[in-house]
């Protein structure tokens, strides 16, 4: 993932740029994660509860223990897994093929999409949601209303929510902190706004 450019931040700031006040040190970061990871996983079983019990045993975990097999498929479905909710990001970015400030990538923890893009609040707030939208709250209503909400498309489905976690935290740190008529932008792991002249 692109680094922060200092030149970059300079030339943000010199332009009336504001950086988005966020957490900098990974203890701050995982105490604001882990409730929002709890939060989004309830508000998917919450969803999962419309159509099929939610029991811990379609995760392997029973009175008698605890059991899990990890089969191809299943790596395969955590890889496209990965793949769709990045995909989903980049979607979403206005010309994101021809653009030569998007990036995407995957890393030893996980993938990512980052673009240096100056975009309109309310775009970058539909490029944030976007997969845990279509992925844990629309999927899940589609296959349940098909008869598809499998085990193994509910784990896969929750992971996806927990996993969001990042994206919740950095859309509550723009809705408060961001005007309605503003433009965001990144410079590496910082954001920035500016209100629109």
């Amino acid at each position: 993932m692109p680094k922060t450019n200092p030149e970059r931040k300079s030339e943000l700031i010199a332009s009336d740029w504001v950086q988005l006040r966020e957490p900098q040190n990974i203890v701050s970061i995982g105490l604001l994660m882990v409730p929002i990871m709890i939060l989004s996983a309830l508000a998917t079983i919450k969803i999962f509860n419309i159509f099929t019990t939610f029991s811990l045993a379609d995760f392997g975990i029973t009175a008698q223990g605890l059991s899990a097999t990890i089969s191809l498929k299943g790596l395969a479905g955590l890889m496209g897994l990965l793949l769709g909710h990045e995909l989903l990001h980049l979607v979403f970015i206005p010309n994101f093929i021809r653009s030569d400030k998007t990036y995407f990538g995957i890393t030893y923890s996980g993938g990512y999409v980052y673009s240096e893009e100056s975009l309109p609040k309310p775009r970058y707030i539909l490029i944030t949601i976007a997969p845990i939208l279509i992925i844990s709250a629309a999927l899940p209503l589609i296959l349940g209303l098909l008869g598809l909400l499998t085990p193994t498309a509910k784990i896969l489905i929750l992971l996806n929510s927990m996993g969001s976690c990042m994206d919740m935290m950095n859309l509550g740190f723009v809705l408060s902190q961001v005007p309605a008529a503003a433009d965001i932008t990144c410079n590496g792991s910082e954001t920035y706004w500016k209100r629109k002249d």
